[in-house]
């Protein structure tokens, strides 16, 4: 499966395999007990898992942290080692291959059954190979849906790759029976906060250490931290990625390679339950029997899965030129120290490019670019203007290099119609006219009940669209500049990179050259001219412009209508009386991002009382 993307021959992405066609014609438990022999680093021997913990136990970074701890509460360094002992046995995985085995087999089962396609890069699994061969290797995956850390490490088995070690969070170990299979399929079990515990953070970051120094296995995580619900980009995390790429600034290994990994969800299995969450209904809490109750996905179609696995990024090659590693000779290195600032500014900046690969390497299905016209007209459209503005809409994102997996020999109008059969619970067609889908009551309703049915329909919709902002997003905001301030285009798009920079993975620094990166795409499709450094919009540049502007109008309402709530109730009221169109002001997402910005730019303070 070779997919549509720009035609700059600069740019060039693999080719699919779908590994479920394989998985289709032959039997399952032969290949959950076929023969397994990874390569691995260097050819090191597995490590068994007490073993890891006796390497971690004995090191010197965590005696002198134990020793730190003893002076600083009194109590004898026997007792706080005790108390070590005891947090990484709560933590360290278990991994064995038995469990592996059975994972492979029940997800098989699951996977034919939920999905049609899981597409591959096998160039992207070569390269994985190798690296792992060569250097540590961390695998960063994006993070929509709890089927990632499970995907991964069925494609690895399928490839006879070695397992990852994979970060996850407390809530999973409480799950009975299910928590301890994820421990000995190579989960290992770390607090969502850390607080001031020296401890724990000594007894995690050397676990994570020495399980990277030695190659043992590749290490899994998730830059963003959490499950993105609404299926945006979040702001990567530091702490993880701190701690291993510690071991290179000190010298103990000679590279470590990072590896992004793009996961595309056609359907997301999760979508009605992140919009719920979006609007405060709680999270349920993962448990057993809820996954018991789970089940009745199974009988739901959740369309094709493709996972890119990107070329492998030297840390060695980005530190060059940017941080002097030389001043980590100057202390011992079983001393715990705080990161230099440029140590810190190198770090963020990794992450960041690290989110922004992922993002590029996003495969785009039809129904993405259908739900961005839609969500533009909430009262709906005709089947034959979304059939022609999707289409045109598909020229657009190729011309700005988006991935796109648009089937080649399809008529469009039955590209349209699968769309939206596998996403009837969003949108529906009623006579000649397609429409957002709005759970129907089964009594009587107040206002707020039905204003929460239609911000469900909208944000559920709204988490398709977001996945195709980042081909968007730059020429957008300068379509926005254009808009309101035509004679300060630059300032008013440096002023909404700044302002949007907590909703959009925006690099650090990049201002300049994402204005350049916008002026450049817009110049290229024809929606604007550059006489004389001016940017005029062209004759026929209107449609691009307005639908940008459409793209960006929620954000900007939202953030328009944030303010006044804080100094009164009356965009709460007006939420009520039915003159709301920006549902999306109702995202806990938006709002928390909008309060950031406005934290960040000095036009809110906040105060604990």
């Amino acid at each position: 499966l070779c997919f549509l993307t720009s035609k700059d021959p600069m740019l060039k992405r693999d080719c699919f395999e779908d590994i479920l066609e394989e998985r289709r014609n032959s039997s399952d438990l032969k290949y959950a007990l076929r023969c397994y022999a990874p390569v691995l680093y260097k050819g090191v021997t597995p490590c068994k898992a007490n073993m890891l913990k006796n390497i971690v136990l004995q090191s010197d970074q965590l005696h002198y942290v134990i020793n730190q701890v003893s002076q600083e509460s009194g109590e004898a360094p026997d007792i706080i080692q005790e108390e070590a002992s005891v947090i990484l046995e709560e933590m360290a995985h278990r991994l064995q291959i038995s469990t592996v085995r059975c994972f492979a087999f029940a997800l098989s089962k699951a996977f034919k059954t939920l999905f049609q396609h899981v597409c591959v890069n096998e160039e992207g699994i070569q390269r994985l190979q190798q690296a792992i061969q060569e250097h540590p290797v961390v695998l960063l995956p994006s993070h929509r849906s709890y089927m990632d850390f499970l995907l991964m490490s069925y494609i690895l088995y399928t490839y006879d790759l070695a397992l990852p070690v994979i970060a996850a969070g407390m809530d999973f170990m409480g799950m009975k029976f299910v928590g301890e299979m994820l421990r000995m399929s190579g989960a290992f079990f770390i607090r969502r906060s850390f607080g001031g515990d020296k401890l724990y953070w000594a007894v995690f970051s050397e676990y994570v250490k020495t399980m990277l120094r030695n190659g043992f296995a590749p290490i899994e995580f998730f830059l963003e931290g959490t499950r993105s619900r609404t299926c945006k980009s979040l702001t990567p995390k530091l702490g993880l990625l701190n701690i291993v790429i510690e071991p290179f600034f000190k010298g103990e290994v000679f590279d470590v390679n990072l590896v992004p990994v793009s996961i595309s969800y056609e359907r997301i299995l999760e979508e009605s339950l992140y919009a719920r969450e979006l609007l405060g209904v709680p999270k349920p809490k993962e448990s057993t029997s809820g996954l018991l109750k789970a089940r009745r996905i199974l009988s739901e179609d959740y369309g094709s899965i493709h996972v890119y696995f990107g070329q492998p990024v030297s840390v060695r090659s980005l530190a060059q030129g940017k941080v002097n590693r030389s001043t980590y000779n100057l202390f011992p290195r079983h001393i715990p120290r705080k990161p230099m600032e440029e140590t810190q500014s190198f770090v963020n900046d990794t992450a960041y490019r690290i989110v922004r690969l992922q993002e590029d390497n996003m495969v785009l299905k039809p129904w993405v670019l259908m739900a961005s016209l839609l969500l533009q007209n909430l009262e709906g459209l005709e089947l034959s203007v979304l059939t022609e503005q999707t289409v045109w809409l598909r020229g657009l994102a190729l011309s700005y290099a988006a991935f796109l997996d648009w089937p080649d020999q399809a008529p469009t109008a039955k590209v349209v119609s699968s769309s939206l059969a596998l996403h009837r619970g969003l949108a529906c067609v009623s006579g000649d006219r397609v429409s957002l889908v709005v759970g129907e009551p089964l009594g009587p309703v107040t206002p707020e009940e039905a204003l929460f049915n239609r911000a469900v329909s909208v944000l559920s919709c709204a988490s398709y669209r977001n996945q195709v902002l980042h081909v968007f997003l730059r020429p957008a905001m300068l379509a926005v500049a254009m808009l309101h301030l035509s004679d300060e285009v630059y300032n008013c798009f440096s002023f909404l990179w700044d302002m949007f920079s907590n909703d959009f993975i925006l690099c650090p620094g990049d201002t300049v050259q994402d204005f350049e990166e916008a002026c450049y795409l817009l110049v290229k499709t024809g929606a604007v001219q550059m006489p004389q450094q001016d940017i005029v919009m062209t004759d026929i540049g209107q449609p691009t412009l307005s639908f940008f502007n459409g793209l960006l109008e929620p954000f900007l309402q939202g953030y328009q209508m944030l303010l006044p709530t804080l100094r009164s109730e009356h965009s709460v009221l007006c939420v009520f009386t039915g003159n709301l169109r920006c549902y999306e002001v109702l995202s806990s997402d938006m709002q928390k991002n909008a309060l950031a910005a406005l934290l960040r730019m000095d036009a809110v303070r906040k105060v604990k009382v």
